[in-house]
């Protein structure tokens, strides 16, 4: 059973306190990094008053990304699929061929 741990991230100058597996810390982090690096790009380029603002385009931004990344690992695992199904017919072709 996974442990867990209690931590702290900020994201847009708020604290939320969160419970967490021990082996998604890292992951956890990374994420917080990510959406605090997008907003401030966003802070940086345009002149929003509000963070709602802000961590609304960051949401869609980061989701878009998601959505792209899941499109392609579907294009790459049909691929795969494709191909291992050639091989496949081609061994059995040689087996039969025997």
């Amino acid at each position: 059973m996974s442990e867990t741990l209690k931590i702290k991230v900020t994201i847009a100058n708020r604290v939320y306190p969160l419970t967490v597996k021990t082996e998604e810390e890292e992951q956890i982090r990374a994420a917080v990094k990510t959406i605090n690096d997008a907003v401030a790009r966003f802070e940086s380029r345009y002149a929003v008053q509000d963070k709602q603002d802000v961590l609304s385009m960051c949401a869609l931004q980061l989701a878009s990304k998601t959505e792209i990344a899941l499109k392609q690992s579907q294009a790459v695992q049909s691929q795969a699929s494709e191909a291992l199904a050639d091989v496949e017919a081609v061994l059995n072709a040689a087996l039969q061929g025997e």
